[in-house]
């Protein structure tokens, strides 16, 4: 039986998102300001001395991070103050979770399948 259409929805705005997301951390220049947001909220002007770029190209790059959803940005003043956003960043995470535990349980059963085959030998080599 299928999906039904809410849940349908619901799974195309995650695929969508997720691709938004892995797009913007496909760059190095965003996972290093996703990295420098972890320590807490940040101005532009504050993400660009570490990067030897200019004010309006990490802006090009926060542009592309809050497109994604990755974070948020808003006025203080004169500057703008950029910070993460978790749950777009936890769906990230949910997402590659799920093929961490495939692969642990893979390797899991893969290594039974090895102990048991191990044993059988061992049984055959004792009998003869």
């Amino acid at each position: 039986m299928g999906l039904d259409f809410s849940a349908q929805i619901y799974n195309y705005m995650v695929v969508d998102t997720l691709s938004s997301a892995f797009a913007a951390l496909s760059d190095p220049t965003r996972r290093m300001i996703l990295d420098r947001l972890m320590r807490g909220p940040a101005t532009v002007n504050e993400l660009a001395k570490p990067h030897k770029m200019t004010q309006q190209a990490v802006s090009k790059h926060v542009a592309y991070l809050e497109r994604a959803r990755l974070v948020a940005k808003k006025r203080r003043g004169r500057e703008h103050l950029c910070s993460l956003r978790p749950n777009a960043i936890r769906q990230v995470a949910d997402w590659a979770d799920g093929y961490r535990r495939f692969w642990e349980e893979s390797l899991e059963r893969l290594d039974l399948l090895l102990r048991e085959d191990g044993e059988k030998a061992s049984r055959r080599g004792r009998s003869k």
